[in-house]
């Protein structure tokens, strides 16, 4: 028995070298016994897929091998596979990582959260709205995971002094009004019980043993009020925990940088079908994924308000002016902001290019009028786009200096000695070290398995497979498929759950003849909808370490909010995302997807 138990944990210790060995081997009937393109192009989809939810090889590496595969298979040349690694949507999203990396360089991120949760306060369902705001507007412009990563010791700093204060407060009251004055407390004692005379105590011994009795009771109320207390503070710690992980994925959603899934779904929309009109870009998104964000995160503060504060409107806001607790736990985050110091000339900078930046790309194509890149470059042709506009933004970055060029400062020295000039903004020592590259390959692999699916006729094949589902109202189908692709994401990562069912989708779409947009824009959101499992999303590891948290707390906490998220997206997608988007016709440029490279 035991014996073979060694062996079992060895095989488990060693699982991935079965995996990535193995699954090639037993896959290998489908492209030899059926000798078609199709079925070829399915082994290289079906190996990838399997890779990416065991992860055996880095997400990155297992994104390569349609460099491999298609090229030896006869589906796509390697000069083909391997330009759909460096799109238009990679250089948005090298862009939006330029600029968050240059605002988390310089702390305009702690800045900007600190100055919301002074406005906001301390009572403990503001505290939590406060930093599920803070959380959500960070997350669309920066990582959620470095969103998170900076919050939550800011939460529980607050968190641990708004404890230690009530502690001491109750602790400081018992002491002042119980142990110091026995005659108090045996009058109090006496009061509870009324005495009959046979229970008037006659003696000292008697009266000595009826006051230690009394203090018996009082130590043990005291104590059940301290371990009350911490209980209050162990859930609102864990709620804090989850409002911050959850917000900061709510919050992705919002902006077509906020999170990967959203720029696939643009580049997938440019891939599979070219002639879309640039349906999706940051304007038209965040019309549509701003107010299903408001929605969701809204919903989702009162459901963890339900769940780790309850209802006591009274308890939870406060009323009247901030106790002594209040105050000491104010002055922990007003601590923290005046370590900061005065806003840097840096600081500003990044500001000011941040906000040209969000302003460029709103303007571009803003939709309900025409933008400046119509007026000033694309009359003829769609030659500037949304990833023109970052990667020129991101540039200044390396321009601009870091500090302001004046004689105090530097450039000029009295003594006529060589004054060296400050560092940029941005040095890319700083970028290479924050850039995740392996997201790059990722992008790259997912519209490399696309272009295959095209090239190969699997797109055309799995439509006609899946043209029964004409008989299906549209909104069943993208509740259903939303429902999908957030079970599959609570154990998959949500980019290689993207880069999976999107081509499906849009082949589903065009074979039922509904708006691709219809069931691929919900199910993009949904992929980012990954609440239940600490596994499931870096930010909801980071809370599982940092809040006491046990899997089943997150499981009760997020298979509801998983609920909420869906409906909120598919309320959107049937009420202003059908106007937004026309969902009620089937477009032209549906009938015309991508062609061979």
């Amino acid at each position: 028995m035991g014996r073979a138990l060694e062996q079992i944990k060895w095989i488990w210790y060693h699982r991935n070298y079965f995996i990535i060995f193995l699954t090639p081997i037993l896959l290998l009937p489908l492209p030899l016994v059926i000798p078609t393109s199709e079925a070829k192009c399915g082994y290289a989809i079906i190996l990838m897929a399997l890779y990416w939810c065991t992860e055996c090889m880095p997400l990155a590496v297992t994104a390569l091998l349609p460099v491999v595969l298609f090229p030896m298979m006869g589906i796509m040349k390697a000069g083909d596979v391997s330009i759909e690694y460096l799109k238009d949507s990679n250089m948005l999203f090298i862009g939006g990582l330029l600029v968050a990396i240059a605002v988390e360089n310089w702390n305009l991120h702690k800045r900007i959260a600190l100055r919301v949760l002074l406005l906001v306060g301390v009572r403990p369902a503001l505290l939590m709205m406060g930093f599920m705001i803070v959380s959500a507007f960070l997350s669309m412009w920066i990582s959620n995971t470095a969103t998170t990563a900076m919050m939550l010791p800011i939460a529980h700093a607050v968190l641990q002094q708004l404890r230690t204060t009530e502690l001491q407060a109750e602790d400081r009251d018992f002491k002042a009004s119980g142990k110091d004055n026995v005659g108090f407390e045996l009058e109090s004692c006496q009061t509870k019980e009324p005495t009959t005379k046979e229970k008037i105590p006659d003696t000292k011994q008697e009266l000595e043993a009826e006051t230690y009795v009394c203090q018996i009771s009082s130590d043990m109320e005291h104590e059940s009020k301290m371990k009350a207390m911490e209980d209050k503070y162990d859930r609102l710690t864990k709620g804090m925990s989850l409002s911050v992980c959850y917000s900061a994925s709510i919050g992705g959603t919002a902006t077509l940088t906020g999170t990967t899934p959203n720029l696939i779904l643009k580049g997938q929309m440019d891939k599979l079908f070219p002639g879309n009109g640039d349906v999706i870009n940051f304007a038209s998104w965040f019309g549509f994924a701003f107010p299903s964000m408001l929605l969701m995160l809204a919903i989702s503060w009162l459901w963890l308000q339900f769940m780790f504060l309850g209802f006591n409107m009274k308890r939870s806001f406060g009323c009247g002016a901030k106790s002594d607790r209040d105050k000491e736990a104010y002055a922990v985050m007003r601590a923290e902001y005046k370590k900061l110091g005065r806003m840097k000339f840096a600081e500003v900078a990044v500001l000011i290019i941040f906000i040209l930046l969000v302003l460029l790309w709103f303007f571009r194509e803003p939709g309900f009028f025409t933008g400046w890149a119509t007026v000033l470059f694309n009359q003829e042709d769609a030659y500037v786009s949304d990833g023109t506009v970052a990667i020129l933004m991101s540039m200044l970055f390396f321009v601009i200096p870091s500090q302001m060029p004046t004689c105090s400062g530097y450039g000029c020295n009295e003594k006529g000695k060589t004054v060296k000039a400050p560092k940029a903004l941005l040095t890319w020592k700083v970028v290479h070290e924050r850039m995740p590259w392996n997201i790059i390959l990722l992008l790259g692999g997912g519209f490399a398995l696309a272009a295959g699916s095209e090239v190969s006729g699997l797109s055309a094949w799995l439509g006609s497979i899946l043209t029964p589902l004409e008989k299906i109202p549209p909104f069943a189908i993208s509740i259903l498929l939303s429902l999908l692709v957030a079970t599959f994401t609570e154990c998959s990562s949500n980019t290689a759950t993207t880069t999976l069912f999107l081509p499906i989708l849009a082949s589903m779409a065009t074979a039922i003849k509904i708006h691709p947009l219809y069931v691929m824009l919900p199910c993009t959101v949904a992929a980012s909808l990954a609440f239940m499992l600490p596994v499931a999303t870096p930010p909801n590891a980071i809370a599982f370490s940092f809040g006491n948290l046990k899997v089943i707390d997150m499981v009760k906490a997020g298979f509801m909010l998983n609920i909420i998220g869906i409906l909120c997206i598919n309320l959107g997608i049937n009420t202003w995302g059908y106007s937004m988007f026309d969902m009620g016709t089937f477009p032209q440029w549906a009938n015309h997807t991508g062609s061979q490279p």
